[in-house]
């Protein structure tokens, strides 16, 4: 099984302009990411996929090759930006069964998860595979800003929703997570190459114009999605002030390992 990891990369973003270019510990958000997935040995490729010629340049300095790629600058989601380098790696006659998508601010993702959304391949049944991790605090279960995730007997999605899903009835909210788990959706894809390039093709559903989350064009058009857990916790960057909170991560860690 051949596995492409892109990692799509925008320089434009309305509250950190410029941030996969922005340091973390000495190095690129993008280039840790890059990196971590290019030192991954059950991987074949990794790839940057960016609309930025600084992005661009960057990355094919650091790996002394070309690993990133300009994509078009009309893509509404890292999602398409992964089919067309899927897309343009197959005109040059290069084959890839499955394609992870990490976006390109989540740089402290783990070679465990990605091995975990791989092995969901191994049932012929899965279409597309992501993450979650349990939900601890009501603050949480209660924030739109995570995604919540709902999964049936065989682990497969059966919705995704910015509100605390599932509604327990007769139950205060405070007391939601008391005897119930709840899981935050851990925002990393894998899909089989043929899957990926028919989702590009989808047009946009009425649940995801709703939630604004696009896996819900994914569910509504029939696709099914392997949902598996993972206790790492990700620190993805959006802002400045995430930013700032994992380098401070970053830097308890590696004084830990240094005492």
């Amino acid at each position: 099984m051949s596995i492409l990891a892109v990692i799509p990369a925008r320089y434009a973003s309305t509250r950190f302009p410029g941030k996969p270019l922005a340091l973390l510990g000495g190095k690129s958000i993008v280039g840790r990411v890059w990196t971590a997935l290019a030192g991954m040995d059950f991987i074949d490729e990794a790839i940057v996929a960016t609309d930025d010629e600084r992005i661009l340049n960057h990355i094919n300095q650091m790996a002394g090759y070309p690993a990133a790629m300009m994509t078009a600058t009309t893509h509404h989601s890292g999602t398409d930006r992964c089919g067309e380098v899927l897309q343009r790696l197959e005109q040059q006659g290069e084959h890839y069964d499955i394609v992870i998508n990490v976006q390109g601010d989540e740089p402290f993702v783990s070679e465990e998860q990605l091995r975990t959304l791989a092995r969901c391949f191994n049932d012929y049944d899965t279409d597309i595979a992501t993450l979650c991790t349990p939900i601890a605090t009501a603050e949480e279960l209660l924030s739109p800003n995570n995604v919540k995730v709902v999964r049936g007997n065989a682990g497969q999605a059966l919705y995704f929703s910015r509100q605390p899903i599932p509604y327990r009835r007769g139950v205060d909210q405070e007391h939601w997570l008391e005897g119930m788990t709840y899981y935050k959706h851990v925002g990393i894809y894998a899909f089989r190459a043929e899957t990926l390039k028919m989702v590009c093709q989808l047009p946009s559903a009425e649940l995801e114009d709703c939630e604004k989350l696009e896996q819900l064009r994914w569910l509504s058009a029939g696709y099914r999605i392997t949902v598996e857990t993972t206790d790492h916790a990700n620190i993805g960057i959006d802002t400045p002030e995430d930013l700032a909170a994992a380098e401070r991560w970053l830097k308890q860690v590696q004084d830990r390992l240094q005492f």
